[in-house]
């Protein structure tokens, strides 16, 4: 195995995905975001004055996954079809568990579009909430399931 983003020379390049088959892709995303107890209930009872963090959080790894072609450097554009952002309240975190969805027809997957949306969504929640809680910690984020393509399907172990 080698690494697909280099040619023989070892320079950067975009993979040649042009005489790959278009199939149905599918990829899902998980990530955390742990905090203090105090933080975690503020946002549970929507008392946070930069308003509906989840809402927002959700949003902004939609439109994170819809620019991920933007973000990272040799990552193809992608017609997305489907995008979802969960995110669910973990008292044992405490924290908020993320997972991120996102589905194509194309020549190439979707693991990038799903780990930037959940990223992002992470990020988000830390950014409206950083006023009452800096040590707040982003972890865990990882493809848990990605499916279509030459590759076939890989589904994380738990």
């Amino acid at each position: 195995m080698s690494l697909t983003h280099f040619d023989a020379k070892g320079d950067a390049h975009m993979v040649d995905v042009s005489d790959k088959d278009i199939t149905s892709r599918i990829a899902v995303a998980e990530g955390h975001i742990k905090m203090q107890r105090e933080t975690f209930d503020i946002i549970t009872e929507g008392r946070a004055k930069k308003g509906d963090v989840l809402g927002v959080a959700r949003l902004a790894g939609i439109m994170a996954a819809k620019r991920t072609a933007d973000l990272i450097p040799l990552c193809h554009p992608l017609p997305i079809t489907k995008v979802s952002v969960d995110l669910e309240p973990d008292e044992t975190l405490p924290g908020i568990r993320i997972s991120a969805t996102v589905k194509t027809t194309g020549q190439t997957g979707v693991e990038m579009e799903a780990l930037t949306a959940a990223s992002t969504a992470a990020l988000t929640v830390y950014d409206m909430s950083k006023a009452v809680d800096k040590s707040m910690e982003i972890g865990g984020i990882r493809v848990m399931l990605k499916d279509g393509g030459k590759s076939g399907r890989y589904e994380a172990s738990e």
